[in-house]
């Protein structure tokens, strides 16, 4: 697996981003061997050996690319002690950045053991569940932007520099929030279809779907940060986003102490938090300070590296990004507005005590709201809109067939 990582760095490096989606699919397809073929034939090691065989599949699918780039790494005895320094100065603040991240969760999931019975559960399921959209919008255009930023930047093209990354954070605006709205009115119904089976009851279903909703309030900056975060790192300053990621990780374990206290102390806060996010009459509510601090922290991230990284590139400000922002916020406010009514409509049609009840009232209530956003957009004449079209209609339908006298040309 770590040699896997340092090759996929080589395959996003020549935009064979296929490549790398793959790869951690037949990661997964190896650990499903382990528990479908070599589990029930020699036991528990399966279960090893499944992962191995993922990881060794993980490695595989990247070496055709190193193969026909001629990157295939070797042994040799010349090693270049002042690159291998450069490398370690540039990778530690990344490494601790990570750490830091990671240690901040440890401390949320410690003060979750001691809130309740479920605390853990519905924090760590919330989360799990706001990582979809923050993987699909934020993490795919920070790394597909990453080499073309790598590359300005070496030129010394920091005008198109600022351009790519611009643009890249339009559409992250672009996507990011009709998803926010999105979590947040179909909460219920994306946690019920996914997690309310079984001993996942209507009262866990609706906390997580709290805590869900307060995560997503937070997924557009934590898109931005992944993008600012990597712009940050084509231009070799990996130090800057650290201390940044340090006080914000911080700031989350101070708020969800602090949001702790409020809740047990000032009921008007608790009577605000539980009526608007509808768990009056449940137990265990303190639970959502947690993504809330969370969110807090990681709004306070993307300010703070925002600011920053416009004191760096003054360019940036002046990139049109509220233009963005408004179009979209506006059409996903009707989005959700549309969504909220036929939820309400959808539910007395559909058998909400059922599978496929709930799944086709969010659905339909989803693609009805989706479909009023997009019109939305199509009359503000949203840029970002517009080139969603061409880039469809040039992948899915031919061009006009050039005339005979401009062939000639």
């Amino acid at each position: 697996m770590g040699l896997s990582n340092l090759f996929a760095s080589v395959t996003q490096m020549y935009k064979r981003f296929l490549v790398y989606a793959i790869a951690p699919v037949l990661y997964n397809v190896g650990i499903l061997i382990g528990v479908l073929v070599f589990l029930p034939a020699i036991g528990l090691m399966g279960l090893a050996y499944g992962v191995i065989l993922g990881a060794l599949l993980h490695m595989l699918i990247q070496v055709p690319v190193l193969i026909r780039h001629k990157f295939l790494p070797g042994f040799t005895m010349h090693i270049k002690w002042q690159e291998l320094k450069a490398l370690v100065m540039i990778s530690l603040p990344r490494t601790l950045g990570l750490a830091s991240k990671n240690i901040a969760l440890i401390a949320i999931v410690a003060i979750a053991s001691v809130i309740g019975e479920g605390a853990i559960s519905v924090f760590n399921f919330s989360l799990n569940l706001q990582t979809v959209p923050l993987t699909l919008i934020g993490l795919s255009y920070s790394v597909a932007a990453f080499p073309t930023l790598s590359k300005l930047f070496v030129e010394n093209n920091i005008g198109e520099y600022v351009r790519q990354i611009t643009s890249a954070a339009r559409q992250v605006i672009f996507w990011s929030i009709p998803i926010t709205f999105l979590f947040i009115v179909l909460r219920a119904q994306i946690v019920r279809v996914i997690l309310g089976t079984g001993s996942f009851t209507w009262s866990d279903t609706r906390l997580t779907a709290a805590a869900l909703a307060l995560f997503a309030v937070s997924v557009l900056a934590q898109g931005l940060v992944l993008l600012f975060v990597r712009g940050y790192y084509a231009a070799g300053e990996t130090w800057k986003p650290l201390f940044i990621n340090l006080f914000s990780s911080a700031v989350i374990i101070g708020s969800a102490y602090g949001l702790l206290q409020l809740f047990a102390e000032i009921p008007t806060f608790v009577y605000f938090v539980e009526s608007i996010l509808r768990v009056e009459d449940i137990p265990g509510t303190a639970a959502l300070m947690l993504p809330l601090a969370f969110s807090v922290g990681s709004i306070l991230n993307f300010l703070l590296i925002w600011r920053s990284f416009v004191r760096d590139f003054p360019a940036v400000s002046g990139a049109k990004l509220g233009r963005t922002f408004f179009q979209s916020f506006s059409a996903s406010f009707l989005m959700g507005f549309v969504s909220y009514q036929m939820l309400t409509v959808l539910g007395k049609v559909f058998d909400l005590n059922t599978f496929w009840g709930v799944l086709g009232q969010g659905a339909i209530a989803g693609v009805v709201g989706i479909c009023v956003g997009v019109f939305v957009l199509y009359i503000m004449k949203s840029q970002e809109l517009n080139e969603i079209y061409k880039t469809l209609h040039s992948k899915f339908w031919k061009a006009k067939i050039i005339g005979e006298g401009q062939a000639d040309l």
